[in-house]
């Protein structure tokens, strides 16, 4: 898909689209992706020196960066310190298949990458504009495929490990405007279309775009358009709270259906794909993670401490300070 057919087809299902031309979107990428990042909800959560922007399992550790990078033994609470990169992380990613393989967005713009689980860092991202990565996830069925989240700009994918990148959909069209992606989720749910799913959080909610990238979409249930022709009652939902932004969002890869969102009134969990959510607990967390082979191991950071919980979230114990 071309950058501006990917434009074209870029509207969330709920409202019209705003599609701007390749030339006016590098502009507002280069030109204001930095303030328009500054301006994200949970950005103070994210900011330079911050203790743990991202998380990452990696065997029976899990990465914290931020200002500093470290793994951190999920039995003892023990760090250990890896290198930092030219720059503090504002993303980070993994998949459970190349544990060691880590790519991280930097702050203030630029992407880095390591093959040795953070012991060294080489930069990475041609092609991508020059403003703040957002988000990153890596494609749940495809190890090599990465996404990143641009602010002022759309979403990116990388095919070759996050060497090269391109355009493939504008930002979500939510409430009258585009909304910047806060927190990407690659979901290995089938979307119908051939492919799996991508959720993204925003300051107005959940949302979410097939990988095939024809368009934003709200997240309903599968069965919802059964319903509608049947003449029948639409299927349960319970929808995260409308007046709060989604600052992190996490799939378990052994499970899923199974979501966790990180919002100002604690921790929320989806045990179908996103249609019915409960709050787990009232813990804010600035990172989460979920265990790869583990749905209900979860680890999260605070402004303080890094917590982990082994019940999907309703209990959590400290495990490191911060």
């Amino acid at each position: 898909m071309t950058r501006s057919s990917a434009a074209k087809s870029s509207s969330r299902d709920t409202g019209a689209g705003n599609p701007l031309t390749p030339h006016r979107r590098m502009f507002l990428a280069s030109a204001g992706g930095a303030f328009i990042a500054a301006l994200l909800p949970g950005r103070s959560a994210r900011a330079a020196g911050h203790a743990a922007a991202a998380l990452a399992f990696s065997g029976e550790a899990v990465i914290v960066a931020g200002d500093r990078i470290r793994a951190v033994d999920l039995s003892t609470g023990e760090p250990a310190q890896l290198t930092t990169p030219t720059r503090p992380i504002y993303a980070l990613a993994n998949h459970p298949e190349r544990p060691e393989r880590l790519i991280a967005a930097l702050e203030g713009g630029g992407i880095a990458r390591s093959e040795d689980c953070g012991r060294s860092w080489r930069s990475a991202g041609t092609g991508l504009p020059d403003a703040q990565v957002t988000a990153l996830t890596i494609a749940a069925t495809a190890p090599s495929t990465d996404y990143a989240a641009v602010a002022g700009d759309g979403l990116w994918r990388s095919e070759d490990d996050g060497e090269t990148w391109t355009f493939v959909m504008d930002r979500p069209w939510i409430d009258e405007a585009e909304r910047d992606v806060s927190t990407l989720a690659s979901v290995n749910l089938a979307s119908g279309m051939g492919g799996i799913w991508l959720y993204a959080g925003t300051d107005h909610g959940l949302t979410r775009v097939p990988d095939c990238f024809c368009r934003w979409q709200d997240v309903v249930a599968g069965d919802a358009m059964d319903a509608l022709v049947a003449g029948a009652a639409p299927p349960p939902e319970a929808p995260l709270p409308a007046d709060e932004p989604v600052l992190v969002l996490v799939s378990a890869h052994a499970a899923p259906e199974r979501l966790y969102a990180a919002l100002a009134s604690g921790l929320w969990a989806s045990a179908d794909g996103g249609v019915i959510w409960a709050r787990r607990s009232d813990l804010r967390a600035t990172a989460l993670a979920v265990d790869p082979g583990d749905p209900g191991h979860i680890v999260a950071a605070t402004d303080t401490e890094l917590q982990q919980s082994r019940d999907g979230g309703a209990s959590w114990a400290t495990l490191a300070a911060l």
